[in-house]
This record gives C-alpha cells, structure tokens and sequence, in this order.
C-alpha cells in the first residue's frame, strides 16, 4: 500500500520550556518534510505545561511518565493522547519529545497503539529513560548528547531505566540494562546543555561550522528515512 503523502507530526515540550523553543526545529521539519514530497502538519504541545508553571508540580508529573507499567498514571501522555485524539485524522503519526516531552511522547503513543492506531513513530530527544514495550521498541529512537569522548553528558538522561531482568533457560536471571531500551539509540555531539538540542546560532556551532539544530535533525532524519 502507498504511503500517506501527509504527516501529523507533534513537538512536544518538557518542564520549564518557553513557548518559542521550537521555533526553529519546526521550521526546518516543515521545510525537509515538503522536500521530500510530504505535507506536514506541525503542532507544539507542552504537556506540563510552560515556564510559566511551577517547577516542582511538572517535574512530579514528568515522574508519573517514566514507569513501564501499562496503567501507569501518565500524566502528560494522557494529556497528549487527547490532544491527538481532538486533532488527529488517518495520516501517519510522528511524536518528537525533548526531556519530558519524550517520556510524554511515548505514553501517548502506547495508549493509541492499543486502540489500534500503529502507523506512527516516537523521536525522544534528551529524556529520562522510559521502559518501552517489546512490540513498540523498533517505532522508538532515543538521541542523547555526548562529550568530545562519546561519553553522555546530558544528566537527564541518566534518570529513570531500561533495565530489567533475563535468564536463558535455567540460567541465573542477569541484570540487563537494555532490556526494555528502545529500538535505536543515538549520541549526538552537542554543545552546551540539555536545553540547547535545538540551538542554530552562536555559540553553539562547532568548528566545521554545524549547529546543534543540524547535528540533532540529521540524526532524526536519518532513522526516520526508510518508514518516510
């Protein structure tokens, strides 16, 4: 069957974010997805709410997206579950989630995945580190930054785990770190912090002149290439 020529794609905010943050990740999304033949619709949500909001109650909401459990609270993935729900039409789905936003990203799309809604893909971009599901891990990516060394230098995400349990046969169960990690994972050579995925100007270009919003698109870009 031929693929959808539309893209209902959602940005999605985490704790403490200005409305203006992803300005430029939606601009260049905009102009790549109409390069490549695909009419995007581009939506921002922000599931903790924006700067405006306390800290405190975000960050405990954020806590609520982070469990494996499939009747977890969910908090800001309800709440973008039904922001979908309100927009959403038959087009394929594209969730891109920085910090919490990611978490968010991918509780959405588990509760749309069980009412049967599968065409979609979760990007989490510097986020804490959310248990996925066996079935959903290969429409998952995850892009963390890294040092100079390859080393992650993002402390949000090193909070939360992908761990769990696994034996062989009558094995001793083994701690795996990744078992529960998503299908792809990526370091991204950023510079700054964890709020600057997205810069485009002075100073967070690198000395061959690429930006941090081009370092972080390429990346997305290139996982998304064969389901695009």
């Amino acid at each position: 069957m031929p693929k959808s020529s539309s893209l209902n794609v959602y940005l999605l905010a985490g704790v403490k974010t200005m409305p203006s943050a992803f300005q430029a990740c939606q601009d260049r999304l905009n102009k790549q997805l109409r390069e490549a033949g695909i009419e995007p619709r581009i939506r921002v949500l922000f599931p903790y709410g924006d700067a405006t909001r306390s800290l405190v109650r975000q960050v405990l909401e954020v806590r609520s997206d982070l469990s494996g459990r499939m009747k977890a609270g969910c908090i800001g993935g309800r709440y973008v579950w039904q922001q979908i729900k309100d927009t959403f039409g038959n087009e394929r789905l594209l969730l891109i989630g920085h910090s919490g936003g990611g978490a968010a990203a991918y509780q959405a799309a588990k509760l749309l995945e069980e009412e049967g809604n599968r065409d979609f893909r979760v990007v989490q971009v510097g986020s804490p580190r959310t248990p996925i599901h066996p079935k959903l891990t290969h429409k998952v990516s995850y892009f963390h930054s890294v040092d100079s060394l390859g080393k992650l230098n993002d402390p949000v995400s090193r909070i939360g785990s992908w761990g769990g349990w696994s034996r062989a046969s009558l094995a001793v169960p083994k701690w795996n770190r990744n078992k529960y990690a998503p299908g792809h994972v990526a370091g991204i050579p950023t510079i700054g912090g964890h709020a600057d995925y997205f810069r485009h100007a002075s100073p967070f270009i690198d000395n061959e002149e690429v930006c941090n919003l081009d370092k972080t698109m390429k990346n997305i870009s290139e996982w998304l290439k064969e389901w695009l």
